[in-house]
């Protein structure tokens, strides 16, 4: 009697033994199952950016983009002409009656500005012939565009771009030359005319050698430095007649 009841009270604290066995394993599958979902996940990743790592880059050479004609002037897929880059270095290729001529033309830019300083005085006389030098340069600047965009088989087309643009400065000289009473404006028109000359040769329109961009750039910076000179003495110094600097 004693060993019945005894069995019938412990089979149920059995079974409830066991069932809190399996209970707390419970947790220890589920974490041990969560560890290996990220490691998995971790391995995956790692695969992942390995192949991502692992890819290059697609490079196409500069000649499947562009095509050059029989003048050796690279062309876009739409048959037009490049914008060439340039270095300062390609001053070094160029001619050297094109640099001794072309530096030998900042002579009158800088000799206003050097003789105010010298002297300490402001000469409008002076100063209005570098103004009617400077519009000269931007005249020509247009018309070395006309002339190298007409003859056949240039690299610079005779179409109203290139046609138009190369009248554009000769107008602008044109205004520099009626401000003979207002110095001041005369020069900033100038100024205006050799940055916009500029602009034209580097950017928008194409054909010119990388020298002649490089000695462009240098000879218009220049010219363009030596205008601010004079006009920074004109409020400066005191403003004398040419006749005063004879006596």
């Amino acid at each position: 009697m004693i060993q019945s009841a005894l069995r019938r009270h412990l089979i149920p604290w059995g079974s409830a033994w066991k069932c809190f066995q399996q209970v707390t394993r419970a947790p220890n599958c589920l974490m041990k199952s969560h560890q290996h979902f990220n490691i998995q996940a971790s391995s995956t990743s790692l695969l992942s950016t390995n192949r991502l790592l692992s890819l290059r880059p697609i490079s196409y050479s500069t000649s499947r983009l562009c095509h050059t004609n029989q003048h050796g002037t690279p062309k876009g897929e739409d048959g037009r002409h490049t914008k060439e880059g340039f270095s300062m270095r390609a001053l070094v290729q160029a001619p050297k009656p094109a640099l001794y001529l072309g530096f030998s033309g900042l002579i009158p830019f800088t000799f206003a500005p050097v003789l105010m300083a010298a002297t300490q005085s402001f000469y409008p006389e002076v100063a209005f012939a570098q103004v009617v030098y400077g519009a000269s340069i931007v005249s020509f600047l247009g018309g070395a565009r006309w002339g190298f965009a007409i003859p056949e088989g240039s690299p610079a087309q005779p179409d109203w771009m290139n046609l138009g643009n190369s009248v554009v400065p000769s107008l602008v000289a044109w205004l520099a030359l009626l401000c003979r009473d207002n110095v001041a404006e005369g020069a900033l028109i100038v100024i205006m005319g050799l940055g916009l000359s500029l602009h034209y040769d580097l950017t928008l329109l194409p054909g010119y050698p990388a020298w002649f961009k490089a000695m462009r750039t240098i000879l218009t910076l220049v010219a363009t430095f030596s205008l601010v000179a004079t006009l920074t003495l004109k409020k400066f110094c005191p403003e004398k007649k040419i006749k005063e600097l004879q006596n």
